[in-house]
């Protein structure tokens, strides 16, 4: 998608339009020997980011268990650099632990982590899922929903460090079991909306067992769906307030079994549409309308099922323009014996599983994906992909198989363990490279969450997981040194907010990247809504930005190897 506008000198825009940021790299080095070939590193422990979940395990093969949680990576307090803040599912029943709650890890300047959760008041005790993130009240502070095996929450941002539970006074909070979400302006009128995938209903929950007889987990088609939920924003003059239009919407027509969400312009009108993936039903795309009207246009536009036709159990979404031609495509993470699913992108055609032609089907069959993302780990110009894998039902022991692992997997999961799979963009096809990626792909666990970003702001992209029933993860990027990028965030000064739903692209280089603002894809997870862009050898790029209310800016001649926030101008200039 080629965004016509004027072009703008890039030094008057420089000064009115965008603020430039220098890089850093505060990590202390890692020993020569420990990162030589590794595409990554795991630096959880060097930085102090401590976080086990626990999910109540007691042998009773509770359903939500093995569902794990997720997380969000954002700047929650607005000094410029990642956060992290990981959901803890805890136990179920009536006694609980109350140390078992999410936990918010303020990143110093040093790069290293420190524990806030109490002084933050983000210490939700339910038994959690995912996050959202959004500036809900247009303050300029983002705002954190919490989906629950039970009542949502959100917190609201004061803007000094600290957030205020506001479920009920927001009308929000409700009791089915929520999964992923997502912040978007569903009915353009400038403030944030909020979509909210359900799964299941669990209640009774029911024993199954596996072909052996075995206690084992139920699978989805053992509980009927649950309709998702929108809420339009009605607050103003600085309050939050949510209504519920789902059914005004259309969206409560529906019952599904929604586990991951992507929120963006999927067909080319510039209105923000909702994909959901769904487990074991054919997956919806609900296709904005306009005046809060969505149309399930799935099936139609064939993204709802694979190649033959056949619904599969969708967990994550990535979303992307892997083919560079300014269309959004999808890859949807499946179960073990199906392949991962990737929908290209054919525009005014819809979408086609291309999934055996991109070489995306065999490396994923004999995993169970959940978390994934496309994002450049080379900085070479091409979408790179990782998914994050764990089974749901009992298999062979891999941890002292042809993966490796470090054998420290406690026993009850040893059966549900599972490699992580990273495949490497070149010449059109995507290539295995999950040997050179170091621990993140050698590692054994039960990976749930996938989140993307420049977490210590050298300019590649880190990724931070989550394992069910074991430690979250950072991995540090170490395969990019040298290359050129940007990294940039769309800001609406009016608004005092990230603009959520703006399209950028970037040329260099005879090449073009869409990059759409969105803080929500994956897997139970939210990332910070900035775009990232690697240029390769290139020094200077062309940056152009669709606002979401279609108003259009250029910027020449932008230098490579920098972080820029973008002003939406209404002085009148271009």
């Amino acid at each position: 998608m080629k965004l016509p506008a004027k072009v703008v000198p890039f030094a008057l825009l420089a000064l009115a339009a965008c603020r430039q940021e220098s890089a850093r790299e505060p990590l202390p080095a890692a020993p020569a020997a420990a990162a030589e070939t590794a595409w990554f590193e795991d630096v959880s422990e060097r930085v102090g980011l401590r976080f086990d979940h626990r999910s109540g395990l007691d042998g009773s093969f509770f359903f939500p268990e093995h569902v794990g949680s997720g997380g969000a990576l954002f700047d929650y307090d607005g000094d410029g650099d990642l956060d992290a803040y990981l959901v803890m599912s805890g136990e179920h029943g009536a006694v609980r632990d109350p140390s078992l709650v999410n936990r918010l890890f303020r990143q110093e300047a040093d790069g290293r982590f420190v524990d806030r959760t109490a002084a933050s008041g983000l210490g939700d005790t339910g038994y959690g899922m995912g996050v959202a993130l959004g500036d809900a009240d247009g303050d300029g502070a983002t705002d954190v929903y919490v989906t629950n095996y039970g009542r949502d929450a959100f917190y609201r941002n004061r803007g000094d460090g600290t957030f205020a539970d506001v479920t009920a006074a927001a009308g929000l909070g409700d009791e089915r079991w929520a999964t992923s979400a997502c912040f978007f302006d569903a009915d353009a009128d400038g403030d944030l909306d909020l979509y909210v995938a359900t799964y299941v209903h669990h209640d009774p929950p029911r024993a199954c067992t596996d072909a052996a007889g075995r206690p084992e987990y139920c699978g989805p088609a053992a509980f009927r769906g649950v309709p998702d939920l929108l809420y339009r924003n009605d607050g103003g003059g600085g309050a939050v307030a949510f209504t519920d239009v789902s059914r005004e919407a259309g969206i409560a027509t529906r019952a599904n079994k929604g586990l991951g969400l992507a929120c963006t312009d999927l067909d080319g009108d510039h209105r923000p549409d909702v994909y959901v993936a769904n487990d074991g039903e054919p997956n919806q795309l609900w296709i904005n309308r306009g005046d809060l009207r969505f149309e399930d246009r799935a099936t139609l536009l064939g993204a709802a099922t694979n190649l033959l036709g056949k619904p599969e159990a969708s967990m994550g979404v990535a979303l992307g323009d892997v083919d560079r031609d300014g269309r959004l495509d999808l890859l949807l993470a499946h179960l073990d014996r199906e392949t991962n699913t990737f929908y290209q992108n054919l525009g005014d055609g819809g979408f086609r599983d291309a999934t055996a032609g991109w070489g995306l089907g065999a490396p994923s069959l004999p995993y169970t994906g959940f978390g994934a993302a496309f994002f450049d780990a080379d900085l070479d110009g091409d979408l790179d992909l990782l998914v994050v894998n764990g089974r749901v039902r009992r298999g062979p022991a891999l941890a002292a198989g042809p993966a490796g692992g470090d054998g420290n997997l406690p026993a009850y999961w040893r059966d549900y363990a599972e490699p992580n799979l990273f495949l490497v963009q070149e010449d059109g096809r995507f290539r295995d490279a999950s040997a050179g990626a170091g621990d993140l792909c050698r590692r054994v666990e039960v990976s749930r969450g996938l989140m993307a970003g420049d977490v210590d702001r050298d300019g590649a992209v880190d990724v931070l997981l989550t394992n069910c029933n074991g430690p979250a993860r950072l991995y540090r990027n170490r395969a990019a040194a040298g290359r050129s990028w940007l990294s940039i965030r769309t800001v609406d000064k009016a608004l005092g907010a990230d603009a959520v739903g703006a399209e950028v692209v970037v040329t260099a280089g005879g090449r073009q990247w869409l990059l759409p603002v969105t803080s929500t894809y994956g897997y139970l997870t939210g990332v910070e809504p900035r775009v990232h862009v690697g240029l390769g050898d290139g020094r200077r790029a062309t940056v152009a930005v669709r606002w979401p209310d279609g108003h259009r800016q250029r910027l020449a001649e932008v230098p490579a190897r920098r972080r820029l926030t973008l002003y939406r101008q209404r002085s009148g200039r271009p």
